[in-house]
């Protein structure tokens, strides 16, 4: 309660706000650049996107993180880099299902790495080993 009476719990609000708002900014852009496509397009992009991510953009930026010896860097890139790779599987993997039936199921998302997992959390996290009991459910 001391840090809302400082006002710390209306600036986190005003970030969650904010970062819905960015949300809404970049949905309208990318429908203005005609950026939204059919399913497929859409799928066949994220998996390229989350691929280049994992094989040239965060080894790029790893390296970096070491040379400059900031751990913390280090840390969060190779968190990010692991995960894109499970991001490119299950975006793949809907793209090789899209069109078949499938089961309806949530996914789990770790709320340190963003591990993403399908159906249901691990029981503990295989990137960062936060308990499976922390992750957020998405419907």
């Amino acid at each position: 309660k001391a840090a809302d009476a400082e006002g710390y719990g209306q600036v986190a609000r005003l970030f969650r706000a904010a970062a819905e708002a960015e949300t809404v900014h970049a949905h309208n852009h990318l429908r203005v650049l005609k950026g939204i496509r059919s399913t497929k397009e859409n799928l066949e992009e994220a998996v390229s996107g989350e691929t280049h991510e994992f094989t040239h953009m965060y080894p790029e930026m790893i390296e970096g993180a070491k040379a400059e010896g900031n751990r913390d860097a280090l840390q969060s890139f190779s968190y990010a880099n692991a995960v894109e790779k499970v991001h490119a599987k299950l975006y793949g993997d809907a793209l090789n299902n899209l069109g078949k039936e499938t089961e309806d199921y949530p996914y789990y998302v770790c709320p340190v790495c963003g591990f993403t997992s399908e159906v249901d959390a691990p029981s503990t996290c295989p990137i960062c080993g936060t308990p499976g009991k922390m992750f957020k459910k998405i419907d």
